[in-house]
This record gives C-alpha cells, sequence and structure tokens, in this order.
C-alpha cells in the first residue's frame, strides 16, 4: 500500500480550501483519507499565518512511515524547515515545441553524421592497417 501525503480539494465553487491528508495512492482525491493533517488557504495572502496550518508531530510521523509527499506539500514542508526539497529543472519547456523539435532532429541528423563519420574512418584505419 502506497501511502501519500498530498492536497483535498474542499471549499465551494471557485472559493477552493485544501486539507492537507494521507491517503493511499489509489484512493480519489477528495475521496477516502486515512488523516487530515491540516489545512491551506491559497486565498488569504502569502504572509498570513492561517493561509497554511499542518500538525508538524503528525507529518514527522508519517514521513517517518514511509508516506511520500506530494510536489505541493514538499514545497509546505520545505518551507518550513521538515523535509528538504530537490530542485527541478526543466530548461527544454522553455522552449517552443517547434523549436524543441527542430532541435531535435538536428541533433539526431548530426549524431548519424558523425556515427557515419566514424564508420568511415574505422575503415580506412582497417584498409591501411592491411597494407
Amino acid at each position: 500500500m502506497s501511502v501519500v501525503i498530498r492536497l483535498a480539494r474542499a471549499g465551494t465553487k471557485k472559493r477552493p480550501v485544501y486539507h492537507v491528508v494521507v491517503a493511499d495512492s489509489r484512493f480519489p482525491r477528495d475521496g477516502r483519507f486515512i488523516e487530515r493533517l491540516g489545512y491551506f488557504n491559497p486565498l488569504l495572502p502569502k504572509d498570513n499565518e492561517t493561509r497554511l496550518k499542518l500538525d508538524m508531530d503528525k507529518v514527522k510521523a508519517w514521513l517517518a512511515k514511509g508516506a511520500q509527499p506530494s510536489d505541493r506539500v514538499m514545497r509546505f514542508l520545505d518551507a518550513a524547515g521538515v523535509a528538504k526539497r530537490e530542485a527541478r529543472n526543466n530548461p527544454e519547456k522553455a522552449v517552443p515545441r517547434k523549436e524543441r523539435k527542430a532541435n531535435a532532429e538536428a541533433a539526431a541528423t548530426a549524431a548519424s553524421a558523425a556515427a557515419a563519420a566514424a564508420k568511415t574512418a574505422a575503415a580506412a584505419a582497417a584498409a591501411a592497417a592491411k597494407k
């Protein structure tokens, strides 16, 4: 059973509030959960202390048991100093799709040309060795 710490959406239409819950990864996002650890209200200003409330003792206990936090929850835990989040970097995402595709094709062409050049060089070296 894979246990995750994630957000479950609550609140009304266009007024979200999220519960931080521990759930089996197979359960639906807003469905059954094992334990509620806190809440997150994204509509409040970032400097408001009631924007995020977590029971850190329970969070640490679940992390010790092997629960995997979601990306957003991992950001919360990193800001609180409980867990270290690894920096993510995807420089390809900043490049438009057409340019990525063209760059990939150019790289593939260059790689095949380099392989062909290496093959001919090896054949020439083999012919020179026979002489």
